[in-house]
């Protein structure tokens, strides 16, 4: 039995698809280097360059030729650390994975509670360790630094929104 030789169009689509393959690893290895798990890192980048910006996890586990367990476990990660979201469609049975094209907006925004968590934390630490201390300067700095910001974000988030409408880089493209 021959080979069909593919026709140009899918030969440019092919070579699309590799193009974009190489680019979800390239990004994955990134956010590894920043602390964050290959496989999760996988997921958010094929995440990203979906069109819509949703999979499933079939369609992921055949995007990325892993277990469904790997998808699994990347997606209950991202998940709880608020980059992607979980959803379905109505009437369908299975859930999509999605980043929404303000996600980086979103994640940072969210950040408040855990700051503010961190902050209070450490204020507690300096207080037991005691205040007047080495490590109770350590902790009450660091807690400074959180309630710092803190206080910073809004003012970051209103700026990014201004650079967005000056830019016309808005979400609703």
């Amino acid at each position: 039995m021959r080979d069909v030789p593919e026709s140009g169009n899918d030969q440019v689509s092919a070579r699309a698809d590799d193009e974009v393959a190489r680019f979800v690893e390239r990004f994955a290895l990134l956010l590894v280097e920043a602390g964050i798990a290959r496989m999760p890192a996988r997921v958010f980048g094929a995440l990203l360059v979906a069109e819509d910006g949703t999979r499933t996890a079939a369609e992921l586990t055949e995007q990325l030729r892993v277990s469904p367990a790997a998808i699994s476990g990347a997606v209950r990660y991202l998940t709880q650390v608020g980059l992607i979201s979980r959803g379905r469609h109505p009437g369908e049975r299975r859930d999509h994975y999605e980043v929404t094209d303000d996600l980086w907006y979103e994640a940072y925004a969210n950040r408040d509670k855990q700051l503010e968590q961190w902050a209070l934390l450490l204020g507690d630490g300096a207080a037991i360790v005691g205040e007047d201390t080495r490590a109770g300067r350590r902790l009450a700095q660091s807690r400074q630094f959180f309630d710092f910001l803190r206080g910073e974000i809004d003012g970051m988030m209103r700026r990014w929104r201004e650079y967005q409408r000056e830019h016309g880089a808005d979400s609703s493209r």
